[in-house]
């Protein structure tokens, strides 16, 4: 096991491309944590600087308080599976799993005993004879994990090693990641694009956009009380409301309705702000009468998501969505109603979260923010 720690790591390509951008993380010993974010922010090449694949421009990486930023990937004391899991077609099992054993120089009696314990620790003794190409999904899979397992590393690296399963296969082997790598004990940084992986398996989430971390936090904490704009925006499979607002007397003027201020954003705000008044559509209630502090329009979708069905009402230049079990007619004139203590409130200008400090680099945070206008 080893605490992984990053200072002001920073990746550079030619072109002046930013890839990862002056970063500071300290990865606890033996913590599950998950790199989240969209396609491009960076986070592969985070995992892979780590790894000793790519160089870092600048910046200190540590692992087990050993500087290894210029130590190569062989000798960083790490074990990584790919997202093509880059297995040698033409080897056994046994082989692959044994053949970074094979470039340290270990002795083949050992190789083949560390192989079968790393194989029967993930259940597949009986695939040792086989090749590849005789593996379905799931069990190459098993294959690039007993490979890294059998190094006995310091830290696991994965770059999203689920993500050519099908989905049952996928919810099978999240399950079965979360319980191995709690068993082992080995740090691990778990890179994926896919939300339900990261707040399913990770002790904490580091969320990227553009080369830098947004929000690093608890899953739980990322998801109920996003950061910034972005994260809010990112984070969910069903999208966050962010209806713009303004403050009014204590209150959030969206449209029509007039919402209350939640009691941590009240301190913060003065009438007149510009504000985005965000809830996550779970945590409201749809009706087709009118209520105190709610959001009214006509229906204009509604979309089964299994028990409940989602509404997504529409008024002038306002959108909002929420959950009901008894879906009203398209075109119906409803209202969406948020739980008060669910409300967040974030500045339209900067797109931080009111009570937060003002986010200094904020291009990206005051785009996400116009969109949502």
């Amino acid at each position: 096991m080893a605490k992984v720690e990053l200072e002001r790591l920073t990746k550079v390509y030619p072109g002046g491309v930013r890839a990862v951008d002056s970063l500071d993380v300290t990865i606890k010993d033996g913590e599950f944590f998950a790199l989240l974010g969209p396609s491009g922010c960076g986070k592969t090449t985070l995992l892979r600087t780590i790894a000793g694949l790519e160089t870092a421009t600048e910046g200190t990486i540590r692992i087990a308080d050993r500087d290894v930023t210029k130590v190569s990937a062989g000798d960083r004391d790490i074990g990584m599976v790919f997202q093509d899991y880059a297995l040698y077609p033409h080897m056994t099992v046994e082989e692959n799993v044994a053949y970074p054993l094979k470039v340290r120089k270990v002795s083949k009696d050992d190789r083949r005993e560390k192989a079968a314990e790393a194989a029967g620790s993930l259940d597949m003794r009986e695939l040792l004879e086989r090749r590849p190409g005789q593996l379905s999904g799931g069990q190459q899979q098993r294959v690039a994990l007993a490979r890294s397992i059998a190094q006995e590393p310091g830290v696991f690296l994965l770059d999203e090693p689920l993500s050519n399963l099908d989905a049952r296969l996928r919810l099978e082997s999240r399950t079965f990641l979360k319980r191995l790598q709690k068993e082992l004990g080995i740090t691990t940084i778990y890179v994926t694009h896919d939300q339900a992986e990261a707040l399913a398996l990770a002790d904490r989430i580091a969320v990227m956009e553009a080369g830098q971390i947004r929000q690093i936090d608890a899953p739980a904490e990322v998801y109920n009380r996003p950061s910034s704009l972005f994260v809010a925006s990112f984070i969910g499979s069903v999208p966050m409301n962010l209806l713009d607002g303004v403050v009014e007397d204590g209150r959030v003027r969206v449209g029509s309705a007039a919402l209350p201020l939640p009691d941590d954003a009240s301190e913060h705000v003065s009438s007149g702000d510009e504000v985005v008044v965000s809830v996550r559509p779970e945590h409201t209630t749809v009706s087709e009468t009118e209520e105190d502090e709610s959001i009214g329009g006509q229906v204009a979708v509604t979309e089964l998501l299994g028990t409940q069905y989602l509404v997504t009402v529409e008024a002038e230049d306002i959108s909002a969505q929420g959950v009901t079990r008894h879906p009203p007619e398209i075109g119906a004139q409803a209202w969406v109603t948020p739980e008060p203590e669910q409300l967040l409130i974030y500045r339209r200008a900067d797109g931080g979260l009111v009570g937060t400090p003002v986010i200094e680099d904020a291009k990206s945070e005051k785009e996400t923010a116009s969109a949502a206008s």
